[in-house]
């Protein structure tokens, strides 16, 4: 009796476990979902920028400390802070009441040495007279010693009335000489005074951007001293320097042989981008981060970029066939970048990929995806590694 109820027991376990292996569940080891509603789209083909983006800093085009050549009371300022200033503006004036006394001082001395130089000029021609003079009386009375007329007093006295207008004439020489060295050095002197005089009145060397006054009037101002009465900075054109990992060094150089490479600089988010031209790559690659320096020169007419302004650069190198898809479609994990593929048997296999530029909704895969290959765009956040799938607009897969 107890042997028959413990092999019924067996049997009916048996046929509990027989009909539970045979169910849809059981034979998967997990339960069966239903297809999860997304959106797809082909990744595709297409002719796509080569782009860097990176941070870069604008900088002035030129960039003038404004100081004064000459020395003495500030009189005036002529401009005001943060204007903008053309080359050759008066920016301020210094007394200049000495330095047109020192001027006419010059002025007085260069008509001084004339007049010595007309006196001299007029004893010069007498003393030549003189000597010529002598020159025919030593000449006769050679003739006269000849035929032993005159005497040996006679001929002496001639001769040596001779040699003394010889150096008299030859002093008036030297004399004038000296004076026309002299007149030199006060014309010169004059010169000088007027251009000390002019640096009376401090003029723009540059167009640009007054800063900030750094001396007010009143003040006594050194000669080539070391405070700044001003600095001018030049923003139009305006320069933005950036880097770029050193792996673009070679792409960056070979593109900028052939062409001038185009840099966009956008100094806000809400801010319209300029555009601007590539102008100069360092000689050195920055050991420490890996960068070459770059440096793009902008027109900046509407004067949207500032000296010291952090900026989003965008350089384009040029352009090539790119597998893009669309944007939405990678996501971030852990591991980096990814996107759900989707599989002939409408399932999905998540893959890794490399990533490039962004362009107007699209996304550059380097590597991971291929041209033609099916991918989500949306509902990626009920997916798994090989859960099955059914297709729908964008728009009804977010609803549900």
């Amino acid at each position: 009796m107890r042997w028959s109820f413990i092999f019924a027991a067996i049997a009916a376990l048996s046929i509990f476990m027989a009909g539970g292996c045979s169910s849809p569940q059981a034979q998967s080891g997990r339960p069966a979902f239903p297809p999860v509603p997304v959106a797809v789209a082909e990744a595709t083909e297409e002719t796509v920028p080569i782009q860097v983006r990176t941070v870069g800093t604008a900088e002035a085009f030129s960039t003038v400390e404004v100081k004064a050549q000459v020395a003495g009371p500030l009189m005036s300022v002529r401009f005001t802070e943060g204007a903008t200033v053309n080359q050759g503006d008066l920016l301020f004036e210094i007394d200049s009441r000495p330095f047109r006394e020192a001027l006419r001082q010059a002025e007085a001395a260069v008509a001084k040495d004339d007049a010595q130089l007309k006196v001299a000029q007029a004893t010069l021609a007498r003393s030549q007279a003189q000597l010529k003079n002598a020159q025919a009386d030593a000449t006769r009375i050679e003739q006269l010693s000849k035929e032993g007329i005159s005497t040996r007093q006679q001929e002496d006295q001639i001769r040596t009335a001779a040699e003394v207008a010889q150096h008299s004439a030859a002093a008036d020489t030297a004399t004038i000489d000296t004076i026309r060295a002299a007149l030199e050095s006060d014309r010169a002197a004059v010169e000088q005074a007027k251009i000390n005089l002019a640096y009376c009145e401090i003029r723009a060397p540059i167009s640009g951007r007054a800063g900030n006054l750094l001396l007010h009037p009143g003040n006594l101002v050194k000669a080539n001293g070391d405070t700044a009465l001003v600095v001018l900075n030049q923003i139009k054109p305006i320069f933005v320097t950036f880097g770029v990992p050193e792996r673009y060094l070679n792409a960056v150089s070979q593109q900028q042989n052939r062409r001038k490479l185009a840099v966009d600089a956008t100094p806000g988010k809400d801010a319209a981008h300029e555009t601007g031209t590539l102008s100069v790559i360092d000689n050195t690659v920055d050991a420490n981060t890996g960068t070459i320096r770059l440096k793009a020169t902008f027109d900046n007419k509407d004067r949207q970029l500032w000296p010291g302004q952090f900026v989003n650069i965008v350089l384009t190198l040029g352009m090539e066939k790119r597998t893009v898809i669309p944007s939405e479609a990678v996501q971030v994990s852990q591991q980096g970048s990814l996107v759900y593929v989707v599989k002939p048997d409408q399932s999905v296999e998540p893959r890794p990929v490399v990533v490039g530029e962004t362009i107007a909704g699209k996304v550059a895969i380097e590597k991971g995806v291929a041209a033609s290959e099916t991918v989500v765009t949306d509902g990626q956040s009920r997916l798994f590694p090989g859960a099955k799938i059914s297709t729908t607009a964008p728009a009804e897969s977010k609803a549900q």
